[in-house]
């Protein structure tokens, strides 16, 4: 049973990724001002994140309470640390680029930031199957 619960808040966190990924950020940035989306994002991504990364580390508890130690264990540990990367290093860093105008700074962090969200997806994905 224990289980079947880390395989559906794995689904949980991809669904969250995909939704806000797909929903949330383009509606925002076709809906509000770039000032207004600014305010908005810089709430929220900060929740998206540590929600994320909550849940990610019941499941990678969950695996140790399973000793459950193999490819699975590796990936949620690395899905967790992307999560506590992109929110307590990245992010920052991608508010201070834009901040100071640093455009090319802000464009290479920020796509790193897709390129993270992108291979939590795969692997998630991976865990998934």
């Amino acid at each position: 049973m224990i289980e079947q619960v880390s395989i559906y808040l794995t689904a949980m966190v991809l669904g969250i990724m995909l939704f806000f990924s797909f929903v949330i950020a383009p509606v925002v940035f076709t809906t509000l001002d770039e000032d207004n989306a600014r305010k908005f994002i810089r709430r929220i991504f900060p929740f998206y994140y540590n929600v994320n990364l909550g849940i990610s580390l019941i499941v990678l508890f969950t695996f140790i309470s399973l000793s459950k130690l193999g490819v699975d264990f590796y990936l949620i540990l690395v899905i967790s640390l992307l999560f506590a990367i992109s929110n307590y290093l990245l992010m920052p860093l991608i508010n201070k680029y834009r901040d100071q105008n640093q455009e090319k700074k802000f464009k290479y962090s920020h796509f790193i930031s897709v390129v993270i969200n992108f291979v939590q997806m795969i692997f998630l994905v991976v865990l998934l199957i």
